[in-house]
């Protein structure tokens, strides 16, 4: 029996991961409940902050008592989460409207509010990012402008894990990771900005109290423990958002060390010792989860989300024969796609089916196929999407690149890193090893170790790290396959600059 544990709970886009940990890294056991999107309008996207209660108290409840484990024997709670949602509360602290979440693009009227009240070279001198509709800032100005009565109302904004800690400890606080992507921080100095919210019209009372991501921010209260199971009093961590927490899961916690993450959304996200800022906005620096380092990151909004998207509405007898089999769909996928060759039949796939963040700052850009021909079938459009995703990650390394940062060490996580094809086509598309980890627990692990630290189980992250992340295999890159995608790769570059214009006339039509 384990005596002493670590809880990570992870609040994603399409569900809640809860893992429980013993202190030496490995997961005893994981639960994971899944949760709809609503998208009331085209790019907009919305979810229910109690769904993510729901799932968070059910998580911890069942990994409780599958384990077996005693909550006493919890040493500490971490929090992760999608970035970027806003969620408000009354003064009861009651939900006020649904959660306006990270992929929502309707904000393109207060992006241009932000540059003209700010201006768009000083909101990236004290951000470190150009003002974009998926950060937390401008869904606040939508809310203002469009449901000023709703705005009245509100006493608190949280980000989407700050609301789980809410619940749970009853404090209204954030860390540095995951509030620097709110667009509300002088992301230097790892604190709120107050020349943005007096210009945004923001009253600071309204935001919560800022911490480095390994600190205390609060305790399990009486009432969260009787609703969970989980024994009042026990610490919960600053914690970290999604991507930030996944760099301590896999131990990128260093400068020259990166990975790629394939979730809904696909991040390339690298360490930096210092402040390193895009003036295009095509890649974030954000404050990373380890005090005293900064972060570069990119973001592809539809990666994860634009192969769900495939499989739900094309894919209809993958899902039947793997439902018959007891096998993923996306094993199936993965197996049809692995029989196509490089560049899918000459077909292409943009993935920006929720408009994009890098390297294209664009709400109104739309997914594509290029090339579709009768000749094509499921198995060429579902390589076309794997190669799209890939593409948009190698082209975030070349902005990477460009700006100086090194990356010595990639690694691979998320849900479609366990895709071999997928990895594959990294390596052979950034012309680098890609690694993966032992433990495939990403930012729910990342934010047990925090809490460790929390806690006093280890001295430090690098302690941590050292304890509980573990290396697995590699894939190298294969150089052929890499020549026989560069002039795939450069089309699919080509193509966005030749449609950018016609996106922006088709929202408009």
């Amino acid at each position: 029996m384990v005596n002493e544990t670590l809880l990570g709970i992870d609040i994603g886009t399409s569900g809640t991961k809860t893992v429980l940990f013993g202190t030496d890294g490995k997961a005893i056991t994981s639960h994971t409940v899944e949760y709809p999107m609503y998208q009331p309008n085209n790019g907009w996207a919305e979810q229910d902050a109690s769904d993510w209660w729901n799932a968070v108290a059910a998580g911890i409840r069942n990994v409780l008592k599958t384990s077996g484990v005693k909550s006493s024997g919890i040493r500490g709670i971490g929090l992760s989460g999608q970035m970027h949602g806003l969620v408000m509360l009354d003064k009861a602290g009651e939900v006020l409207r649904r959660s306006i979440i990270w992929c929502d693009q309707r904000t393109s009227s207060e992006i241009e509010q932000i540059n003209r009240l700010i201006g768009p070279k000083r909101i990236i001198e004290i951000t470190a990012n150009p003002a974009m509709t998926g950060f937390t800032a401008a869904k606040i100005l939508w809310v203002q402008n469009n449901e000023p009565d709703v705005y009245a109302k509100c006493a608190h904004i949280l980000l989407p894990k700050d609301y789980i800690r809410y619940k749970l400890t009853s404090e209204f606080a954030t860390e540095v990771s995951d509030a620097a992507g709110m667009q509300l921080m002088d992301v230097s100095a790892r604190q709120w900005s107050g020349e943005v919210l007096s210009k945004l019209s923001i009253d600071r009372s309204l935001l919560g109290d800022m911490y480095e991501s390994q600190d205390l921010t609060g305790k399990v209260s009486k009432a969260a423990a009787e609703e969970t199971g989980l024994c009042a009093g026990t610490p919960v961590a600053g914690g970290a958002g999604d991507n930030p927490a996944a760099a301590i899961g896999v131990g990128v916690i260093s400068e020259g060390t990166a990975f790629t993450t394939i979730g809904s959304s696909a991040v390339v996200y690298a360490i930096s010792d210092k402040v390193s800022i895009d003036m295009e906005g095509r890649v974030h620096t954000l404050c990373a989860s380890v005090p005293g380092k900064w972060t570069v990151m990119s973001c592809t909004q539809g990666a994860g989300l634009s192969l769900q998207w495939l499989r739900n509405t094309c894919c209809a007898p993958e899902m039947e024969r793997a439902a018959a089999e007891s096998v993923d769909p996306y094993y199936l996928m993965d197996k049809m796609a692995d029989k196509v060759p490089v560049g899918a039949g000459r077909l292409l796939f943009l993935p920006y089916l929720m408009g994009e963040r890098s390297p294209h700052p664009d709400p109104y850009c739309r997914g594509v196929f290029f090339g579709l021909s009768a000749i094509h079938g499921r198995a060429e459009m579902i390589r076309a999407v794997l190669e799209g995703v890939a593409y948009s990650q190698r082209e975030c390394v070349d902005v990477f690149k460009e700006m100086g940062v090194v990356i010595n060490d990639m690694l691979a996580c998320g849900g479609g890193a366990r895709s071999k094809i997928w990895r594959q086509m990294l390596a052979d598309l950034y012309a680098c090893p890609v690694s993966l980890t032992e433990a495939d627990e990403g930012p729910a692990l990342g934010v047990a170790l925090l809490s460790g630290v929390c806690s006093g189980v280890y001295g430090s992250i690098d302690e941590a790290c050292s304890v509980a992340v573990r290396k697995g295999g590699s894939q190298l890159p294969d150089m052929d396959a890499h020549k026989k995608y560069e002039p795939y790769f450069n089309l699919y570059k080509r193509l966005y600059r030749n449609l950018k214009d016609d996106f922006e006339t088709l929202y408009r039509i």
